[in-house]
């Protein structure tokens, strides 16, 4: 039976360290401060942006949020991150996606200054994550790694299989593996015979959004999967890319969804919040 990576009481702890660091930087006059930009209405961004804003107040970030209406041009969006850029008491600037089909998403991301990007998003720490240069790393791989940390699961020459590359967390993950020197497969849509790509693997993260795809017949036994897939059910029950109760009887480790890779996202958001603030104020 695989024990369990559990995402959610490792966030509280770093949201209890960075409680501390914060109230040290109020100390110095320095208040870390999140500004989040939601374009639209949607509902699942809003559960998230909620989340972000009640753990943003329990460590002592002060957090601001721009919703602007689903007809914002992009113009208008490009305008306001400038503000943003230039608001001195602002230290990181998130913008909720999706975004309406009238914004590039990717000139939104180029437009907010790569000292405040938080996500990770823009092409500046995208490039100095792949030459191993300090950056902002996208939140969700940077809490993969946290997890594999905390639970001292070795990644050097491990066989680790990405399903999914996505520029939110298949492309930088393959990086954050990289730099651990794992030996790395990314799986997607177009790739063939992908359950014996991943029953190599020791290490498997699953990124794709399909409700429970990964199945204990794919998984070799002692293998570590991490399950970064929220997916929302007709019953309104959430579960991830991975079929649980099966697998987790073959992994030597497992996260849970909920409670595993979701809390680990915000927690790294709060911290690359942190460590903004401290670089704009030297």
């Amino acid at each position: 039976m695989a024990e369990i990576l559990d995402g959610k009481k490792l966030a509280k702890k770093i949201r209890m360290d960075l409680k501390q660091e914060v109230e040290k930087l109020k100390q110095t006059g320095i208040q870390p401060k999140l500004a989040v930009v939601m374009v639209g209405d949607n509902s699942s961004s809003e559960v998230y942006v909620k989340n972000k804003s009640s753990a943003c107040r329990k460590v002592g970030i002060e957090f601001e949020e721009f919703l602007l209406d689903k007809t914002t041009t992009e113009e208008e969006l490009l305008t306001l991150i400038q503000q943003l850029n230039e608001a001195k008491n602002i230290h990181g600037i998130l913008l909720q996606s999706p975004v309406p089909k009238q914004i590039d998403i990717n000139k939104a991301f180029r437009t907010i200054l790569p000292e405040k990007d938080v996500d990770g998003f823009h092409p500046m720490n995208v490039g100095n994550l792949v030459i191993g240069e300090d950056c902002f790393v996208s939140c969700t791989p940077f809490g993969v790694m946290k997890l594999l940390e905390e639970y001292q699961i070795e990644v050097e020459g491990k066989n680790a299989v990405i399903l999914g590359r996505s520029n939110i967390v298949g492309k930088p993950m393959v990086q954050c593996l990289l730099a651990q020197n794992a030996t790395i497969t990314v799986c997607h849509s177009k790739t063939q015979k992908i359950h014996d790509l991943v029953k190599n693997a020791d290490i498997v993260i699953s990124a794709i959004g399909k409700p429970q795809f990964v199945t204990s017949d794919m998984i070799k036994a002692g293998a570590v999967v991490i399950d970064v897939g929220i997916n929302r059910r007709d019953d309104g029950s959430i579960v991830g890319d991975v079929e649980f109760e099966s697998v987790s009887q073959k992994a030597s480790y497992i996260t849970p969804v909920p409670g595993g890779i979701g809390p680990m996202t915000i927690a790294m958001l709060l911290t690359n919040v942190v460590k903004a603030a401290k670089i704009q104020n030297k």
